[in-house]
């Protein structure tokens, strides 16, 4: 998601509960990925773990991008 995506999104959060819950729980994922992304090594759960969280965050994302677009085709979103 790039910087004019996020902001369109931040922009409609306040306006749609479902945009804003997927854009929270986006947001959880990252910050628990991070953690994963600075260990030097991995235990084969720690890896198992970080794929299932991303496979989340992508879910999430693609959730977020249907929703801004369907924003954006009714004029909502800037």
């Amino acid at each position: 998601m790039d910087g004019r995506e996020e902001q369109a999104i931040v922009s409609l959060l306040d306006r749609d509960s479902e945009l804003k819950k997927y854009y929270e729980e986006h947001q959880d994922l990252e910050k628990k990925l991070s953690v994963y992304q600075h260990k030097h090594h991995l235990s084969s759960e720690e890896e198992i773990e970080m794929k299932r969280i991303q496979k989340l965050k992508l879910v999430g994302k693609d959730k977020m991008m249907e929703i801004l677009e369907k924003h954006r085709r009714t004029g909502a979103a800037q």
